[in-house]
């Protein structure tokens, strides 16, 4: 039986505990509150994405939906909680603070922008955007104001998302923006980190240094000094554990790769034939590049235009791309995507978020349980929290994130080899077998995959007892055992016998 049947049996079995309860069984609310619990499992992971104030947590929104939906001009709708969710239409929901709720008109000519005019934007909890975008079939992805707002309000919409006083996860993974990383930021994500994860550590944290381009001062290099602080963010929150990955990120290149205009593309191609000597000097600064008397043979208006969807940065990159072959709009939105940092960063989201969705949504579908049932208590409470807490305690799924967020910060005796197999092991670069084993997908499950998976059980069987082994290290190779052995179930299932697995 899998995590996610195990919670629905528990919630099957509390749901009828309640209905048992004279002081409850004419009380809807407390059932509607289980069924939500319940309809967690069912929905789309929810990633939030926080950061400090001004760290492109909305043009990063529209770059992982391909649209703009997320207003990033500083109005009302930025400074409140902003769900966006898959629906076949597009709509905008005002959820108000005593319950009602509210439609909000929107405009399409810029954009997408809120109407709020017939709206008290202090009346309003958070915003539900139903989209028919594809990216949002697969998660619900959560634009919160910056944590250092101009407006205490503001900020504390976004701390009481991410750390609400109930102690009730509202979102099952974070991506964090950083554009420094400064005290406020490693305490800020400690505590959300505790809440996620629970007392044993993060779950679902990873970093985005954000506006990376900006971080080069738009040069065409500006991506690598990007990878270089990415790089020390890194190794500076794994002294904390607090996630496993910095991912460097233009939001402002990604998302215009990914609403490239054919226009746009013309105006590029007429710029990358200018001569290197005139291109160089009409770029040296923002105002040279747009100047009206400018010898360029792109009209002044255009260039801005330019300037605002791509930055001086992603116009480079573009010249650049151009110069070097790429003959028509599409490639060039690709190469533009790849070099953005977008592609890197979904493939991560993919890795410790999207493959494990099940196993994130069913650690929060537990927290929020166990906390109802202590709120809500009945003669049966201690027997529904001695069925949740195995579960989050002992779920092997939890234990490998656990793990990956702590193998950088934690002292092992483990030599950087086994680290990196380690890792692969317990599911750093995917869930999959192929990724777990270092097999190609062709490989894994011909007789490759069940003798490697049956070898990597052996090998970490015998790491575990090695006799210098700390404690952390110890628990680390069981992990990796466990994980080799649930491959080898997994083949085994599949119609492999003992012979075929085992070395010969």
């Amino acid at each position: 039986m899998s995590t996610s049947d195990q919670v629905r049996a528990i919630l099957g079995g509390t749901i009828q505990a309640y209905r048992g309860e004279p002081a409850y069984r004419h009380r809807p609310e407390v059932f509607y509150e289980l069924e939500r619990i319940g309809g967690r499992l069912n929905e789309p992971i929810r990633i939030a994405l926080a950061g400090t104030l001004k760290a492109g947590k909305s043009t990063l929104v529209n770059a992982l939906v391909g649209e703009d939906i997320a207003p990033t001009d500083a109005t009302e709708a930025t400074r409140i909680v902003t769900w966006f969710r898959h629906g076949p239409t597009p709509k905008v929901t005002a959820n108000h603070w005593r319950g009602r709720r509210s439609n909000v008109p929107i405009n399409r000519s810029a954009g997408l922008t809120f109407d709020f005019r017939a709206l008290n934007p202090a009346d309003v909890a958070d915003l539900d955007v139903e989209w028919p975008a594809e990216e949002l079939a697969s998660a619900t992805i959560i634009d919160t104001p910056g944590t250092s707002s101009l407006t205490r309000d503001a900020s504390e919409r976004t701390l009481q998302l991410l750390i609400p006083p109930d102690g009730v996860p509202r979102v099952d993974a974070v991506v964090f923006l950083l554009r420094t990383l400064n005290a406020a930021d490693v305490a800020l994500l400690k505590q959300i980190g505790h809440l996620v994860g629970g007392s044993a550590g993060a779950l679902g944290i990873i970093g985005v240094a954000s506006r990376a381009d900006e971080i080069g001062a738009g040069r065409i290099d500006a991506m690598l000094s990007a990878a270089d602080v990415a790089q020390r963010f890194t190794r500076e929150m794994n002294q904390t554990g607090i996630c496993q990955a910095v991912v460097p990120v233009s939001g402002l290149l990604a998302l215009t790769a990914r609403t490239l205009r054919q226009s746009e593309f013309v105006a590029l191609q007429k710029l990358a034939g200018v001569d290197s000597a005139t291109l160089n000097k009409a770029m040296l600064s923002v105002d040279r590049f747009v100047r009206v008397d400018s010898p360029l043979p792109v009209d002044a208006g255009t260039r801005a235009q330019l300037l605002d969807r791509f930055g001086m940065f992603g116009i480079r990159i573009s010249i650049a791309v151009l110069a070097a072959g790429v003959t028509n709009a599409a490639g060039l939105a690709d190469e533009l995507l790849e070099r953005s940092g977008l592609v890197a960063l979904r493939r991560v989201i993919d890795q410790q978020f999207a493959q494990r969705s099940d196993m994130l949504k069913a650690h929060t579908a537990l927290v929020s349980l166990r906390r109802f049932v202590e709120v809500f208590p009945i003669v049966a409470t201690p027997y529904i929290i001695a069925d949740i807490d195995p579960l989050l305690a002992d779920t092997h799924a939890f234990e490998e994130l656990r793990l990956l967020s702590q193998l950088s910060c934690r002292p092992t005796t483990l030599n950087e080899d086994e680290i990196v197999s380690l890792r692969r092991v317990i599911g750093g670069s995917g869930t999959d077998p192929a990724s777990r084993l270092g097999l190609s997908p062709g490989d894994v499950y011909g007789h490759e995959g069940p003798r490697a998976a049956f070898a990597a059980a052996q090998r970490w069987r015998r790491r575990a007892e090695h006799p210098l082994n700390d404690p952390f290290t110890t628990r680390a190779c069981r992990a990796a055992v466990r994980s080799a052995e649930a491959m080898v179930a997994d083949f085994a299932a599949r119609g492999f016998d003992a012979s075929d697995v085992r070395p010969g």
